[in-house]
């Protein structure tokens, strides 16, 4: 894979009492090095790259929440250095930087449908005066709310920037749900600079035993490994990951994602016939779909989609998620993908909810 070598330098990126930690020893956990050894496994596809990927690769927490705040306790200087966040995005990037005193940078995706990373603006910014407070880039691929992939070419760009020292992170919670090979764990390999980070919770089905991973370098690894806390993952959410991860589990998970993108297939084909419904947008890389809803004068429109949203939920037991006052998603509705009972019963209240709410005007 041809590359440019980045400048990255982790000594003078890192925090400097990180970087000095003397982590609390403590036995291993028994169930950590297998778990590690079977997630990459999972990603060592060698589509991207002849190298593969081992334990010394991986960090393991509480789900991918706990690695968000551990690579923001690991880089920024709390009240002095920022991250860069490209809206809409998933919403734990800022908090987490609200919670540890550090700053955010915005710089929103490219329009609906695309969603794509605005590069010139980023490149701009990372070639700026600001650029040497700014030590983390949060990506999310597939995009949460928006459902889409952002472009290969676009990230190398971002990674490959030849001055800005700092840390990419690849946030693929979803990814099970897009195209094979698409995921990018490997390229950790090739580029010291990135990390990326997965979860257990989407495609698994498993957000209840709280198992996230973050492949990086061994060097970053290491930092995050010394600075969290001992036994952060339970010896029964090791024991569930591991069942998950071996032959029989990933059957299960397969088949059930098939079931999964064949209800998104269906709702792609039968939401556009319900009236009121309007345009897709983002992509359908995901196990959602975020959907306009038009208001009387067929626009998009807030009031209307927070009307539906509420009524759904409170009247029909349907709960999806509002999302008009994101960037870029006006009128917008986020909707899961369920099983075919659920897509029937969603397609049928929604239906309902519309037609009385236009019926009353």
């Amino acid at each position: 894979m041809p590359r440019k070598e980045p400048p990255f330098d982790l000594q003078t990126c890192a925090r400097l009492n990180i970087l000095q930690l003397e982590p609390y020893r403590c036995a291993r956990e028994p169930h950590q090095h297998n778990l590690k050894q079977l997630l990459c496994n999972l990603r060592n596809t060698h589509i991207h790259t002849p190298k593969t990927l081992t334990p010394a690769n991986l960090f393991v927490g509480v789900g991918s929440d706990e690695a968000i705040d551990a690579l923001l306790r690991c880089f920024c200087v709390p009240g002095k250095d920022s991250i860069l966040v490209c809206p809409p995005t998933y919403g734990m990037y800022s908090v987490s930087a609200q919670v540890n005193d550090v700053g955010l940078v915005k710089i929103p995706l490219r329009p609906a449908p695309d969603f794509a990373l605005d590069i010139p603006a980023i490149i701009s910014t990372l070639s700026s005066s600001e650029a040497a407070s700014i030590k983390l880039i949060y990506i999310c691929s597939p995009g949460n709310p928006t459902g889409s992939l952002i472009r290969r070419e676009d990230l190398r760009q971002v990674l490959e920037h030849p001055t800005w020292n700092g840390v990419v992170v690849l946030d693929e919670a979803y990814i099970d749900f897009a195209p094979e090979g698409s995921s990018l764990a490997e390229w950790v390999l090739e580029w010291p600079n990135l990390v990326v980070m997965q979860t257990l919770s989407k495609a698994f089905g498993l957000a209840g035993i709280r198992l996230g991973a973050a492949f990086t370098s061994p060097a970053i690894a290491s930092l995050l490994n010394n600075l969290k806390a001992p036994y952060n993952v339970s010896s029964p959410t090791s024991a569930i990951a591991c069942q998950a991860l071996l032959e029989g589990g990933l059957s299960v998970m397969r088949r059930n994602r098939e079931s999964i993108l064949a209800q998104r297939d269906r709702l792609l084909k039968e939401l556009p016939k319900v009236k009121g419904v309007g345009r897709f947008r983002g992509g359908t890389a995901s196990n959602f779909l975020l959907v306009e809803i038009l208001d009387i004068a067929g626009e998009p429109d807030n009031v209307t989609a927070l009307k539906v949203y509420q009524s759904l939920a409170t009247d029909k037991g349907v709960v999806v998620r509002f999302r008009g006052k994101e960037q870029g998603c006006l009128g917008c509705l986020r909707i899961t993908v369920g099983t075919e009972k659920e897509v029937t019963r969603f397609l049928s209240e929604i239906q309902g909810v519309l037609e009385h709410m236009y019926d009353q005007k």
